[in-house]
């Protein structure tokens, strides 16, 4: 039995290709799975694929920018400087049953019909991709508004590049501070601004408070309550996800460590030197940190299929209606949560990700071995927040902790969710180093004179439309002309 959702005159098209000669060949050709996004969601679907399928039975193509995957969560230490980068990019050639061909680039688009994908290599070559099955698991990206300077003047934190990065501008802002004689830019340098209070804000303005708090001491010259931070949304609480009780331990314990929480407030205008909110209330800072959401990765929009809020709408075996062989799931894909019910779609969580990974691999498999698929339903199991030290909240299945016992639970979960034992040895290694021996004031160098603020990360016009890769592809069918 194949993909359910699928047109069966469509899967006996592509089974007729399948068993055409190749050139210089005379066997029968492996069906082709092409996984697209090597976060929670790809890297899962890779990984059970490599250890149910035997190697004859298919090929397997990964796309991705980078031969790793990023442990998320874990993003804001690695700015504040207690992990270090390699510690949460899981290298993926590391398996013993690798097997996977990986295509170094990102998908730019998609053509159904044509079972295409067409792919910006990281040397900026364009190529087509041809598949028997496809799994989009792309990922987001960070959620932006038409605010005047956003994308100029703003710090994403999304990916490792960033993290590495943001670390280096925020101690360059307290170096610059301290060789400055200017008490107007000295105060300027040391504002910092971070926008979102879900959990990639609230614990990235916590980690890096604790980073400022600490390397203040090693500059005479500067006076510590200059150092102000503010952690800003405009929704009416942090983390509502946590509760009213959890959520208010949470604020409690960040404004006891001196950040300044504002709810219920946005950016209107962000400058250089200078953000205004939408209270009117002007900050003079170089520190601008946007981590207010994401939304699905734009390749979605090049399919030509019904999303919602721009995730790819699916059925509950993670398939796309309409079409043969084609999978999706992850923050791009609105996955009926079957546990909640009610019309509900799984939230954009790394805990959903990468369970649905696997059960894509192994509906993928069902279909290639003419087997009845499953749908995904799975009960979330709560949710951690680490705000560094000794401060953290976590409501493990329900369970509402806070201060030690959060942290525990919190540290336990993320040395559990890394995906190796190598990862995982250098993350609890790296926790017990700085908790001996505090933290390292260094800056990098990574921060080139060139700055890199949300526009040079995201890459978010680099995206083909469902014209133009209809047109490629067509095109390139067409052969040369002369």
């Amino acid at each position: 039995m194949r993909c359910q959702c699928g047109d069966p005159g469509q899967a006996h098209d592509v089974e007729a290709d399948r068993r055409q000669p190749q050139k210089g060949r005379n066997t029968v050709t492996r069906p082709r799975i092409l996984v697209v996004g090597a976060g929670f969601a790809g890297v899962a679907c890779v990984r059970r694929l490599e250890r149910r399928l035997a190697p004859h039975e298919a090929d397997i193509t990964l796309v991705t920018p980078f031969a790793y995957q990023l442990y998320l969560p874990l993003l804001p230490q690695v700015a504040s400087g207690v992990l270090t980068p390699q510690s949460i990019a899981v290298s993926l050639r590391r398996s013993k049953k690798y097997r996977t061909r990986i295509i170094p680039g990102g998908a730019i688009g998609v053509d159904l019909k044509a079972k295409v994908c067409v792919i910006r290599t990281i040397t900026d070559r364009v190529v087509d991709e041809p598949y028997d099955y496809i799994v989009l698991a792309p990922g987001s990206v960070t959620r932006t508004f038409d605010i005047p300077g956003l994308t100029d003047h703003a710090f994403g934190m999304k990916t490792l590049a960033e993290a590495a990065y943001i670390r280096d501008h925020v101690i360059t802002q307290l170096d610059l501070a301290d060789a400055s004689d200017d008490p107007a830019e000295r105060a300027a340098r040391l504002q910092f601004v971070v926008v979102g209070g879900g959990y990639a804000g609230t614990e990235t303005a916590a980690c890096l408070q604790r980073l400022t708090h600490a390397a203040v001491k090693r500059y005479p010259r500067l006076d510590p309550s200059l150092i102000k931070w503010h952690l800003i949304d405009i929704a009416p609480r942090l983390m509502p996800e946590l509760g009213e009780k959890l959520g208010r331990a949470a604020q409690e314990d960040l404004r006891r460590r001196g950040i300044e929480i504002s709810l219920g407030v946005s950016i209107a205008k962000a400058g250089p030197e200078e953000v205004t909110f939408t209270n009117g209330r002007v900050v003079p800072t170089h520190t601008l940190i946007w981590t207010a959401g994401v939304v699905a990765s734009p390749l979605m929009q090049t399919l030509g299929a019904e999303t919602v809020k721009g995730r790819l709408a699916v059925t509950a075996e993670m398939c796309l209606p309409g079409y043969d062989g084609v999978f999706a799931l992850g923050d791009s894909a609105a996955v009926p949560d079957l546990a909640k019910g009610d019309g509900a779609v799984c939230p954009p969580t790394a805990q959903h990700a990468h369970r649905q990974g696997k059960r894509v691999a192994e509906n993928l498999i069902a279909t290639l071995r003419n087997q009845p698929m499953r749908p995904y339903e799975h009960k979330d199991l709560g949710l951690v927040v680490d705000l560094g030290g000794a401060d953290a909240v976590a409501k493990p299945l329900g369970v509402e902790l806070h201060g030690v016992p959060a942290q525990a639970v919190a540290r336990g979960y993320h040395l559990a969710a890394l995906r190796t034992n190598v990862a995982k040895t250098r993350v609890a290694t790296n926790w017990m180093l700085n908790a001996i021996a505090g933290d390292d004031f260094v800056r990098t160098g990574f921060q080139a004179r060139r700055p890199a603020k949300l526009k040079d990360f995201e890459y978010t016009d680099a995206y083909m439309t469902q014209e133009q890769v209809r047109q490629r592809v067509e095109g390139a069918a067409a052969g040369p002309t002369s």
